[in-house]
């Protein structure tokens, strides 16, 4: 299976990766039915809670507000994002085969891996911006954020999410891996991949440190500031009733950015501490908070909860061949 993972290049004393192996997350392997299971459950959970939040917000009249159209797109990428990793995750934990992985297939799942979280990571930035006009500047904000400029501002998430995962999986991959094919850790990701390189990888270093330390940091930076400015025109607000109403519309914004914030740094910031330790913090961005984020969003925002609850009345009242009941 694992001895014949590589090919023979022009030079006969040097050979080429054809396949990676993950050796997946440490601790797992003694009850991998166990973790099976689990894995299982938290997919089933991501996938259901993320599809209810998109079909919710696009069918629902009442959730047409572009906040509620960001969120639809955070549910699709969230569903997506756990896509890309857990079922790889869990057929590694079923079969040794599971594990192994093709050179392209590997270089497809660092693609869409980056594609996605670094789209995410622009989104958050967009949906703060989006809360700091709707209540630091009301009158302005229909205007401001109208349907063209959501779905303008939704799109450029999505390029420029798709041009920064394709500079870093090309760098990664222009190198030569001709030794070791273990990557310790439980997916294709840039700072394992690298290890295993076979030329100098300062530059790709360099690049990763660069590009995404600023994306992530002026990213962080805009929804920091924009909070700012948010707390200042909440002080403002006389009722309390008025300032719970305006903080509970952020809170949950808040604590899905925190969520996603915090795991990356402890990886990105260390590129050469990518290992089966690392991933601890990855499984939390990349696994557990796609899970939590359509649970955070439902419980502590009552449009959506109430939404939610119309959506699931009305398809009870219906009938099993789809015919309203009495």
């Amino acid at each position: 299976m694992c001895e014949k993972m590589a090919i023979e290049t022009e030079d006969p004393n040097q050979t080429v990766v054809s396949h990676f192996f993950l050796e997946g997350l440490m601790y797992t392997a003694e009850h991998s039915s166990l973790f099976f299971f689990l894995f299982l459950l938290i997919y089933s959970i991501t996938l259901t809670g993320n599809l209810l939040i998109l079909i919710t917000v696009g069918s629902d009249p009442h959730l047409r507000s572009p906040m509620y159209h960001f969120l639809g797109h955070l549910s699709f990428l969230d569903a997506c994002l756990s896509t890309v990793t857990v079922p790889k995750v869990m057929a590694g934990l079923l079969t040794a085969d599971g594990k192994v992985i093709s050179f392209e297939g590997c270089a497809v799942q660092l693609y869409c891996f980056h594609f996605l979280a670094s789209t995410e990571c622009f989104l958050y930035t967009v949906m703060a911006y989006d809360r700091y006009l709707a209540i630091c500047q009301p009158l302005h904000y229909p205007v401001a954020m109208n349907r063209r400029m959501c779905a303008g501002l939704a799109g450029l998430t999505w390029t420029i999410g798709a041009v920064h995962s394709a500079i870093h999986t090309s760098l990664t991959f222009r190198l030569l891996y001709c030794g070791p094919h273990h990557i310790a850790y439980f997916f294709c990701d840039i700072p394992p991949v690298l290890k295993l390189a076979c030329e100098d990888t300062t530059i790709n270093e360099l690049v990763m440190l660069a590009n995404i330390g600023i994306v992530a940091a002026g990213c962080l930076i805009l929804i920091v500031v924009s909070y700012v400015f948010i707390v200042a025109a909440v002080l403002r607000i006389r009722t309390a009733q008025g300032r719970r109403r305006a903080f509970s519309t952020c809170s949950s914004h808040l604590t899905v950015v925190l969520l996603y914030y915090v795991p990356p740094v402890c990886i990105y910031l260390q590129p050469r501490s990518g290992g089966a330790g690392a991933g601890a913090p990855a499984v939390f961005y990349t696994i557990i908070t796609p899970m939590l984020n359509p649970f955070i969003y439902t419980l502590r925002n009552k449009e959506v909860k109430r939404a939610l609850q119309r959506f699931l009345g009305r398809g009870s009242r219906e009938s099993p061949a789809g015919s309203p009941l009495p």
